[in-house]
């Protein structure tokens, strides 16, 4: 926490203020060829050498589809009021087509029973960049019919869960799936093309539109649709005015590219511009902006570090620093001029700059651009180089600090008027980290990826007793 915002009275946070953790499908289930699953993108991507570190896969990842009570247990021990989970759509829907398969819903609804049973609310994330491997065959997320299955398959999912779920998430960061996946290919499906990926940011807009309207068709009307973006809080390296447009470049191809059509019913046009090299954009048919543009209950932000960028020049030369992986692709179609630059200040074991100033400053963005649009922190947190003592317990103080900083910012936001109503720990357990393997720990509670052995850290202790009272414990309090 930053010395200005250390609290001289108890940070105390609204009484129905929602205290979760979140995980993804893929991150944790395991159990790949089970009860007539077939493989996603990420499969796939993950078993192809070279593209995980130590070719690392979520084949058994950390077996929650069979330990899935153990960590409910566990979440209602910490005194969890809410866990935030993706559905795996290759378990629910193999070909991503047709009829649903029961056993793989079944799944779903026993684990939403049994976070009833504990008093911990679901809410359920759709899509979490896991896309059905025949779906990617014939041709992804560029192609447009994708964004007609996801709707088909929000609607089995919704009738199947939607009198016990009430909060919904369509997509988790679209932003990733788009531009990871299919510009700098370091996510699955792995490819490389510019274009591709704007096209696919369009589809995946319409899916969650298409999705949208499906789901409030197949469920109760008391129940929310929302989606999780990974909005950046983009800033300028000076006030120059070739520094600026730079920061607006990429503002447009993190923020705008998604909020626009999402939030507004339109792109920037400054997006039209700074891409027009690479795509004509006639991809967006007549009417695809309405169907995108469908009313939100609530907005999810996902955060966890600004963006610092300039103007390129003759003297900037290698990696780039946007924190997104290593690629001589960038995901940043038509921003080659851009510089992303190391923001200062101690980092995490990913190099991420921690700034919680910035996820104030993302809430207050969002409470300007869609007022009176209940806000959720979806995901915030941090991964460290977690080990256990001789004792077996797991002192993590760094992502005690981290945590502790990042809530008094949202509670500071809360003061400035946000309506803020929930946040989600990203993770609860430590799991399988995409393109980086076991290698990254981002788990309150840590994982002996041998004996697959849960043990909660500090942090998980510390944020389970923030959960428990409504207000942020000293760190020094947990030992």
């Amino acid at each position: 926490m930053l010395e200005s915002e250390t609290p001289a009275t108890p940070v105390t946070f609204p009484p129905a203020f929602l205290w979760g953790a979140a995980t993804s499908a893929y991150q944790i289930e395991g159990a790949v060829r089970e009860d007539g699953r077939t493989p996603s993108i990420w499969d796939t991507f993950s078993h192809t050498p070279g593209k995980t570190a130590g070719g690392d896969h979520g084949d058994i990842a950390v077996d929650h589809y069979h330990r899935y009570r153990d960590d409910v247990a566990l979440m209602a021990d910490l005194g969890l009021t809410a866990y935030r989970f993706s559905i795996s759509w290759s378990r629910v829907q193999p070909t991503g087509r047709g009829p649903a398969v029961q056993r793989g819903l079944d799944f779903y609804r026993r684990l939403v029973d049994e976070l009833l049973a504990h008093g911990i609310k679901p809410a359920v994330t759709l899509y979490h960049w896991d896309l059905p491997q025949e779906l990617e065959d014939a041709g992804g997320w560029p192609e447009r019919d994708t964004a007609y299955r996801f709707a088909e398959y929000a609607q089995i999912v919704g009738e199947a869960l939607g009198d016990r779920v009430e909060q919904w998430i369509t997509l988790n960061e679209p932003w990733c799936a788009a531009f990871l996946g299919y510009a700098s290919g370091v996510h699955a499906p792995g490819r490389t093309d510019p274009a591709a990926s704007l096209k696919a940011a369009h589809t995946l807009n319409l899916a969650h539109g298409l999705g949208t309207s499906a789901l409030r068709a197949s469920m109760p009307t008391r129940n929310s649709v929302a989606l999780s973006l990974n909005s950046s809080v983009v800033r300028p390296f000076s006030q120059d005015a070739a520094d600026l447009a730079a920061a607006q470049k990429i503002d447009d191809l993190a923020n705008g590219v998604f909020h626009g059509p999402i939030l507004h019913g339109a792109y920037p046009q400054t997006l039209f511009t700074a891409t027009e090299l690479i795509t004509d954009w006639s991809f967006v048919e007549d009417g695809d902006l309405a169907l995108i543009n469908q009313p939100l209950d609530a907005l999810g932000l996902n955060y966890y570090t600004p963006a610092l960028v300039s103007s390129a020049d003759a003297e900037t030369s290698g990696p780039r620093a946007d924190g997104h992986g290593s690629s001589a692709h960038s995901p940043w179609p038509g921003a080659d001029d851009v510089t992303f630059h190391q923001t200062p200040g101690e980092r995490t074991e990913m190099g991420w700059t921690i700034d919680p100033t910035g996820l104030h400053d993302l809430i207050m963005r969002y409470t300007s651009e869609a007022p009176g649009l209940p806000l959720y922190i979806t995901e915030n947190g941090a991964a460290y180089d977690d080990k256990p003592d001789p004792d077996g317990r797991v002192h993590d103080p760094e992502r005690v600090a981290y945590l502790q900083g990042h809530l008094a910012a949202v509670r500071r936001a809360i003061a400035d008027g946000a309506d803020v109503r929930g946040y989600y720990l990203w993770s609860l357990l430590d799991n399988f980290e995409w393109a980086y393997g076991y290698e990254k720990r981002f788990g309150a509670v840590y994982v002996d990826y041998a004996t697959l052995e849960r043990t909660p850290k500090s942090s998980a202790l510390w944020y389970g007793q923030a959960a428990r009272t409504g207000t942020l414990p000293e760190v020094r309090s947990i030992q």
